[in-house]
């Protein structure tokens, strides 16, 4: 049960004051919503911080007041200029003064008896707002604040800027966020005695109210004292989660899976490269995590490239030489059809019988899998969510490898090796993540990393090329397809967009068919699978030769002999997107290059991103650039999927903190396992504060 002294803040907002339906609404755009509830709570509003401040203590004067700024005048009113009867579009003016000059105040559909109480004239006001210039004369536009000059004290010098949604105004938002805020108990302390000290953490209440009410610009700093407290406090609760989680699914015996290594020599035969060092010593730590009796949870982490595919199918190997059957599950079908592609050869040579599930597999054809499953006949399901399916059972699940988890929340992979009677997980990712952010979201996984790449694969040469110059590079296109190479070209957008000054894939796919004679693919999101499918055949099998596409094509494509990829609207893509997609070229021995369109003029990070991608191929380097330049939301997707996204910290500004929160989890975990001591009960009010309370639900369950 959750504490009661948290309830108050577990409400939904609709309870306060002053927020009816409509705005709660509203609010449902701004803040986050638990499952299972239709309005945010007001947790959520007080945790809400703002990201600036308006500092109304700039009193310069009228004639000094810098355009576009916001100034605070003392000023004395002169005279009303209401707008002629029936004229309801012309403003309401009032003209004022001080020693430097002269002023008008501009309201639009204005109550005039209310303007004639607020401002009276002849007597001395209070002012503030923004000021805009026209024909070298001052004027503010709707004043934020207007105040009599013996009411000063009553004006805000200083005042919070929060993230806003259409339906919430400034001021409701600022009215509800201060009501949440007194609904904030006093908690007890949860943080280590000697953190607190050398950190100089406040009492939790203390350090939320500071935030609510910044003083200067300093005081909205993500690294100032107050921030670092409520960011330690959720990074706690997020360690302690993962480490509980750990501990369970670690206590829940596994099985020794140890093979004896015959199905994985055909399969090494068949496969016909040497392995890399580093494949080598992953497939050695994932077998010797596979024959201990506590559950696998490990996190291989490759570069584009890295060649993860085989290292999987080894410990997938593993699992069948000791009687049991893996499965693979991929997030997107035609990810999930590539893998079958590229492991149904390597696995029939070593006599393993390998099946796909997807959305697509209907009637008959999925009757057929799923009793082979049940019996035993498959040795390997690749699937998508489909393997989810409460229909889907089998026979003995030893193994579950899930490719691209970022793209899985935690329960998701609970679901997975809950399959089997306590199945080992792998989960992979060509993702290369930066080692803080591995910690958020894998902190509950050994790691292993693939940091080289196969023998013989040459560096892919990256320049970058301004789109004024398309013809240029389309004529150099059409040369390349002549000598025999294959091109990728991907577009930002599906179809044509009001909004955005951005060619769609089918815009470019039209103009390119004109322009080069050669066939050409098309590949977007919004083609069926079966679409998907017969596009990629036909371009790896050489039928087309350039495939224009969107970022569908982003992970686990391979046509080893595309060599060139053009990235047109470069800038809108993320660091980590752009990299995953230059490596889909650079797959075979051949010279490959890479082409990135941007369109001026280039914003700033922009042009660091593309230099990035200029300078190096290590995708270890650019996530933790991609890291510093986005936020971890970004890089995780975690935006969409679910993931463990934070609202209080930022990875990329507390890493020190998160360092400390997970050894200080660890060693809570050791102490206290139950959190039955008095700071063990503090723990558990922590997180449900934080909402991760699945995890005291693993502590009851043992």
């Amino acid at each position: 049960m959750r504490p009661t002294i948290l309830d108050p803040l577990f409400a939904p907002v609709d309870v306060l004051d002053g927020i009816g339906p409509r705005i709660a609404a509203s609010l449902g755009n701004l803040l986050p919503i638990p499952d299972q509830v239709d309005e945010p709570r007001i947790l959520a509003l007080a945790f809400h911080l703002p990201h600036a401040i308006i500092d109304r203590r700039k009193q310069p004067g009228i004639a000094n007041a810098p355009e576009g700024s916001i100034v605070t005048l003392k000023v004395r009113i002169d005279r009303h200029q209401p707008p002629p009867r029936g004229r309801g579009n012309v403003p309401y003016r009032v003209f004022a003064h001080d020693e430097t000059g002269e002023i008008g105040f501009v309201f639009f559909h204005a109550k005039p008896a209310w303007l004639e109480k607020s401002m009276p004239v002849g007597e001395a006001m209070i002012v503030s707002g923004r000021v805009e210039w026209f024909n070298g004369r001052p004027t503010m536009v709707h004043p934020d604040h207007i105040v009599s000059e013996a009411n000063a004290a009553n004006l805000p010098l200083v005042e919070p800027v929060y993230p806003l949604t259409a339906g919430v105004p400034p001021k409701v938002l600022r009215r509800a966020v201060n009501t949440a805020l007194d609904r904030v108990p006093d908690l007890p302390e949860w943080i280590d005695s000697q953190v607190v000290d050398r950190e100089n953490f406040l009492p939790f209440k203390d350090a939320l109210s500071q935030l609510h009410s910044p003083r200067d610009a300093a005081d909205v700093d993500l690294r100032n004292p107050a921030r670092r407290r409520v960011a330690y406090d959720e990074l706690l609760a997020g360690q302690l989660a993962l480490g509980l989680m750990r501990r369970k699914m670690k206590k829940t015996t596994g099985r020794v899976l140890r093979g004896d290594g015959a199905r994985e020599s055909r399969i090494r035969d068949a496969f016909g490269y040497p392995l890399t060092e580093a494949q080598e010593r992953s497939i050695a730590e994932i077998k010797a995590d596979m024959a201990k009796p506590e559950r696998m949870l490990r996190l291989l982490q490759g570069d584009v490239g890295s060649g993860k595919t085989v290292v999987g199918l080894a410990a997938i190997a593993t699992a069948i030489e000791a009687g049991t059957q893996a499965a693979l599950m991929a997030p997107t079908e035609i990810l999930a059809r590539q893998h079958l592609a590229s492991i149904r050869p390597l696995a029939e040579a070593a006599g393993l019988r390998v099946e796909i599930l997807t959305g697509r597999e209907k009637g008959k054809s999925r009757d057929a899998i799923l009793a082979d499953l049940r019996s035993g006949a498959i040795d390997v399901l690749i699937g998508t969510h489909a393997l989810f399916q409460e229909n889907v059972t089998f026979r003995d699940l030893g193994l579950a490898v899930v490719d691209e988890q970022h793209r899985f929340g935690v329960h998701q992979r609970l679901l997975l090796s809950s399959k089997g009677q306590a199945a080992d997980m792998l989960v992979m990712t060509a993702t290369p993540i930066p080692r803080t952010l591995v910690l958020t979201a894998y902190g509950d996984m050994d790691v292993s990393r693939l940091d080289s790449k196969p023998a013989g694969r040459q560096p892919i040469r990256t320049v970058a090329v301004a789109l004024d110059r398309l013809d240029e590079v389309v004529e150099r296109m059409r040369n390349a397809i002549e000598d025999g190479r294959k091109v990728y070209w991907i577009c930002p957008l599906v179809e044509e967009s009001e909004d955005l000054d951005v060619t769609s894939v089918e815009e470019r796919f039209d103009s390119l068919r004109r322009k080069i004679t050669a066939p050409l693919g098309l590949v977007h999101g919004r083609m069926s699978g079966a679409e998907k499918d017969a596009a990629m055949n036909a371009f790896k099998s050489g039928e087309t030769r350039i495939l224009v596409a969107t970022t569908v094509i982003e992970v686990g494509v391979d046509v080893p002999d595309a060599t060139i990829m053009v990235i047109e609207h470069a800038e809108r893509f993320g660091l980590a997107q752009l990299h995953q997609l230059r490596g889909r070229v650079g797959r075979g021995t051949d010279a490959s290059s890479c082409l990135l369109l941007y369109k001026e003029p280039l914003a700033e990070t922009a042009r660091a991103r593309l230099a990035i991608m200029r300078e190096t191929e290590d995708g270890f380097r650019i996530a933790e650039e991609d890291l510093r330049l986005r936020g971890e939301g970004e890089i995780l997707g975690t935006r969409q999927s679910g993931a463990p996204g934070y609202r209080l910290a930022s990875i990329a500004d507390h890493a020190d903190l998160l360092e400390i929160a997970r050894d200080d989890a660890r060693l809570i975990i050791e102490k206290d396992p139950q959190l039955t001591s008095e700071r063990g009960q503090a723990l558990r009010t922590l997180l449900y504060l934080f909402e991760r309370d699945a995890a005291i639900r693993l502590l009851r369950a043992g």
